[in-house]
């Protein structure tokens, strides 16, 4: 199966969509945002950057980078995931019980 890079055009209008919207498009380097008023061309303009354009590309290459880094994190018996929910077990349901 072929990877689709998880890129997008975000226009945050209420609640957590602000906070989503910046660690996708500044924290995170995976999108893009809709700016001032919208119209029409504006939007063809951001789809089309994303698409074919450099910053899409640019993006694209960013997310291909956090899959290979989610990948390593959750890899079993090595992934610093797997290594963290191994020691949550320990600690929580096979530590001795107290009392």
């Amino acid at each position: 199966m072929a990877f689709r890079s998880p890129t997008l055009i975000s226009w945050p209008f209420f609640a957590e969509q602000q906070t989503n919207c910046r660690y996708s498009c500044k924290e995170w380097g995976l999108g893009m945002e809709i700016e001032g008023d919208v119209n029409r061309a504006q939007i063809e303009s951001l789809v089309r950057e994303l698409m074919m354009g450099v910053k899409g590309r640019e993006l694209k290459q960013k997310a291909v980078e956090w899959k290979k880094l989610a990948e390593e994190s959750t890899r079993a018996s090595t992934g610093p995931s797997h290594e963290n929910l191994d020691k949550l077990i320990d600690l929580v349901l096979l530590s001795p019980r107290v009392g």
